[in-house]
């Protein structure tokens, strides 16, 4: 998606150990315009009649999964990264390596909003190593729900997150701007995204 890649070179940052920050538009502070078009974008790629949910992790997905889901017209569920009082029943639970954060954590979806009979696309702002996506494709096989497809705004390529989703058989996986490498010089794209 180029604007997307365009806004990446105008204002994203790379940051010591490889860390690209996009938090001025994607993430943190949100261009809710640059969102719907990234909607857009995800309804030309996945068969949205079919979605029942669209499902992300705490905290920086939730901007984009939840205008993704009003876009195909389904509720929004994330995973959260603690277990509050407010959950009553079964939890799906999948432990996960943070990149952002150097640490475990221990994602949660409540088994009251989750069920064989969904079907899921997982919405994601940014993906490094891939652990937390594959910690959400964890919990939609123990929810025993289909899984439609995953969608990634930003996905670093050197990093091989990407890679084993693009493998994976029967799911559909798209990432908009697929960074190659970082240097010097800039952000370079990976053209065939």
């Amino acid at each position: 998606m180029e604007q997307l890649k365009q806004r990446i070179r105008r204002e994203g940052k790379v940051l010591p150990g490889n860390i690209i920050k996009v938090d001025g538009f994607l993430n943190h502070r949100v261009d809710t315009a640059l969102l719907g078009d990234i909607a857009e974008e995800f309804a030309k790629v996945f068969d949205t009649k079919k979605i029942t949910v669209v499902l992300t992790a705490e905290a920086s997905g939730i901007a984009l999964a939840t205008v993704c889901a009003q876009r195909f017209g389904v509720p929004m569920l994330f995973a959260k990264k603690a277990k509050s009082d407010n959950i009553e029943s079964g939890l799906y639970q999948s432990e996960v390596f943070s990149y952002t954060y150097k640490k475990k954590v221990t994602l949660l979806v409540s088994q009251e909003w989750l069920s064989a009979d969904d079907h899921v696309l997982i919405i994601d702002d940014f993906m490094a190593n891939g652990f937390a996506m594959q910690g959400l494709v964890d919990i939609v096989n123990e929810a025993g729900a289909t899984l439609e497809g995953i969608g990634v705004a930003v996905e670093k390529g050197f990093q091989g997150g990407g890679d084993k989703f693009r493998a994976m058989k029967g799911v559909r996986y798209k990432a908009l701007a697929v960074i190659e490498k970082v240097d010097e010089n800039g952000i370079t794209f990976r053209e065939d995204d």
